[in-house]
């Protein structure tokens, strides 16, 4: 079974907004990403600091965390990594091959002069 094409014929998979098949966790902004990733990891980290004087009963703070990381801590690095590239790398598939490359500058990405 080849996992890396498609079968001839077969529908494509729909693409999220970044274009990629499949889920996005990217936010609107680097800043906004970060400041989520702040709220889950001090949810996390105070829920486990506050055990002491709260009880058992401050460990309900730390499943909150999964709502500000859009999942587990690994996808909200997915997101940080899809934030940060969007608009620069763009996903390309030619008969059911696809490749990763900069984005055209005319696509949306960042002119010469700009970087």
């Amino acid at each position: 079974m080849n996992l890396t094409k498609p079968p001839r014929g077969a529908a494509p998979r729909p693409a999220g907004p970044s274009g990629a098949p499949g889920k996005d966790y990217a936010s609107a902004s680097v800043p906004r990403h970060l400041a989520r990733g702040a709220l889950g990891f001090g949810l996390i980290a105070g829920s486990i600091a506050l055990v002491p004087l709260a009880g058992p009963v401050a460990l309900l703070a730390a499943p909150l965390s999964l709502i500000a990381f859009r999942g587990c801590p690994t996808c909200w690095m997915v997101g940080l990594a899809q934030t940060v590239s969007r608009g620069r790398l763009e996903r390309r598939c030619v008969d059911g091959v696809c490749t990763l490359a900069k984005a055209h500058p005319a696509a949306g990405g960042t002119a010469a002069g700009d970087r």
